[in-house]
């Protein structure tokens, strides 16, 4: 009982990166209002917020994408190289596809502009924390879309390298795999697919245990990065 106390206590531990002091303090009087959430820690720039994330260990970061000394791509790489369970959300004034592209590439789970609903800011942050994929904006999704379209199984992934689980994964997890580099949950999948939703949690579960994975973020990022989906 005491365990599941401590469970529903737990709070979604947020870092804030962007270069404006103002929109770090907007984001963060949000998000401090939230029972399930806390701020844990604030970066002005991609040096500091690898910095932040070894030193606070967030579950979440909303990071801001142009900024000096180092840009939030270029941040995100890094902390996920080092901190790979962290979720990144690409948080931006700028609709540009380049930054969605870059951004999945570099391993982020969102993309959401800086003007959006703070309900939507807030959702997203929930969602993301809970091992969702979403990109927010009409740009995302096409890029998105556009990234999927032009990567094929049957290419070989950057370097020349395949990724060497390819041929374990069956059609339909190959099939699952594109709906969760897609966003949809597994209701939704389940719907797209035809197959029951009990049925879409263990093609997911054996698509984490073949590609070596702790979730679906991580398994989405390294399917993308080694073109396993079409």
């Amino acid at each position: 009982m005491v365990t599941e106390d401590k469970q529903k206590t737990k709070k979604i531990r947020v870092l804030l990166v962007d270069d404006q002091t103002m929109i770090r303090q907007g984001l963060g009087y949000v998000i401090q209002m939230q029972p399930d959430m806390e701020v844990v820690g604030e970066a002005a720039d991609g040096l500091e917020a690898i910095a932040a994330a070894a030193k606070c260990r967030p579950d979440v970061i909303m990071m801001d994408v142009q900024m000096p000394k180092c840009t939030g791509i270029e941040a995100t790489r890094e902390i996920l190289k080092q901190f790979p369970h962290i979720k990144v959300l690409i948080l931006t004034t700028f609709d540009i596809q380049n930054y969605v592209v870059d951004g999945i590439r570099a391993g982020a789970v969102g993309y959401m502009l800086k003007d959006a609903d703070s309900q939507e800011m807030l959702e997203l942050i929930r969602n993301a924390y809970d091992g969702a994929v979403l990109y927010h904006t009409g740009t995302a999704a096409k890029a998105l879309a556009e990234l999927l379209k032009n990567q094929r199984a049957d290419e070989p992934a950057p370097g020349g390298q395949r990724h060497v689980l390819l041929e374990e994964l069956t059609e339909r997890e190959l099939d699952v795999l594109q709906q969760l580099a897609f966003g949809f949950r597994n209701d939704q999948i389940a719907q797209n697919l035809f197959i029951s939703e009990g049925t879409v949690k263990t093609h997911v579960h054996r698509i984490l245990q073949k590609m070596g994975v702790e979730d679906r973020t991580q398994a989405v990022a390294l399917a993308l990065r080694h073109k396993l989906v079409k």
